[in-house]
């Protein structure tokens, strides 16, 4: 676990989340049909080093790539590829790290490509809200699975499923610390939130069933039964009152 309490500490993570806010608005621009995801992928990159970073899951456990890039029924961890067009009507999750000052941070975000229909553009909004109301959950005195049920509770009374292979983390001076913070479960269990605790909540949320498989490349997760996955994720750190959301 990290916990930062020290406002220069606090200073030096957030210029991490100011790279992965600059990514997302410059995906914003250019996420569009025809546009493939290794186009993206240097997009990322670029910006990273640009500031001074570097990126998080370039080599982690052996992904070859900035960013993930999960088109459609991806549910995480799609490669970008040159052979990955986008096309009209496609919704797109962006996941990406950045690894700045000793401290990595962590976000994902689900964008529409043109037009989408009606239901693709419910899953997201409620997918956006799934991550507001984690978040909502991290302060201090509160448990972790007080995360994980707001999450559950929100997805499933919108007619929706949690992922449950994939968990969000703590984060901080590893990619990946603990502690795990599933997208279900019962109020009150799991350990006590402290102020200042770096976390990485990400809701991972399906249209038909919450069952995934993984592709034999090792890493691209697919729902079974095709149908649409959103996700989005946020590193915040435990406050108080209220959560600072650093990307």
């Amino acid at each position: 676990m990290t916990v930062i309490t020290d406002n220069n500490e606090i200073r030096r993570i957030r210029e991490g989340g100011e790279i992965i806010r600059e990514i997302f608005s410059w995906m914003k621009k250019n996420i569009a049909e025809g546009v493939s995801t290794a186009v993206l992928d240097k997009g990322a990159e670029d910006i990273i080093l640009a500031r001074g970073a570097e990126p998080a899951f370039k080599g982690y456990k052996g992904f070859p790539a900035t960013i993930c890039a999960s088109i459609n029924d991806v549910v995480v961890h799609g490669m970008p590829s040159r052979k990955a067009v986008l096309a009209e009507g496609d919704i797109i999750g962006i996941d990406v790290g950045v690894k700045k000052n000793g401290y990595y941070t962590d976000a994902a975000r689900t964008f529409s490509v043109g037009k989408i229909s009606d239901s693709a553009r419910h899953l997201i909004d409620v997918t956006r809200e799934c991550l507001v109301k984690g978040i909502e959950q991290a302060i201090e005195g509160n448990r972790v699975s007080d995360i994980s049920n707001a999450i559950q509770v929100f997805a499933q009374k919108k007619g929706f499923k949690e992922v449950r292979m994939f968990v969000g983390h703590g984060i901080g001076r590893k990619l990946h610390e603990s502690p795990e913070i599933p997208n279900w479960g019962e109020k009150g269990k799991g350990p006590v939130l402290k102020e200042g605790l770096l976390l990485a909540i990400e809701p991972m949320i399906n249209a038909g069933t919450r069952k995934i498989k993984v592709l034999p490349d090792g890493w691209t997760a697919v729902t079974v039964d095709g149908k649409l996955s959103a996700h989005f994720e946020d590193t915040v750190k435990v406050g108080r009152r209220k959560a600072e959301v650093i990307t």
